[in-house]
């Protein structure tokens, strides 16, 4: 999984349209960094092998945090993400890349006071496989 959480910290980083919108995409958040902000987060992976061939399936969860009043701006963040990523070439090393799949977006809100903390949680569903050798 850590060379596909680094694709999508490298991908999403070199996206000068995301770079717009936010001030950085990271796996590990300083405490200095300014809202509007997209953390790559937690994930999850399964084999998906085959008779002739090793692959995996990894699903990525990928934060977006704002601090606008409302939706808005995370849905507008979260939807560059995905335009970023489904269905669109990544670079794994290691790795043959066949797909990246949009799966799901969820809205959230902060509860913590003063409650002015938006998240928008996004998955994405990405198959590799190993090269043949």
């Amino acid at each position: 999984m850590l060379p596909v959480q680094g694709a999508l910290v490298q991908a999403l980083g070199g996206d000068a349209a995301l770079g717009a919108l936010i001030s950085g995409v990271y796996d590990y958040l300083p405490e200095t960094a300014a809202y509007p902000f997209v953390v790559v987060g937690e994930a999850t992976g399964t084999p998906d092998n085959a008779h002739d061939r090793y692959g995996q399936e990894t699903v990525v969860t990928i934060h977006v945090w704002s601090q606008y009043r409302g939706y808005s701006q995370g849905l507008t963040i979260g939807a560059r993400i995905t335009a970023a990523l489904d269905h669109q070439p990544l670079t794994i090393p290691g790795h043959d890349h066949i797909v990246t799949r949009w799966e799901t977006t969820q809205t959230l809100t902060d509860p913590e006071p003063p409650g002015n903390v938006r998240h928008v949680v996004l998955r994405y569903r990405i198959v590799t496989e190993q090269p043949p050798t």
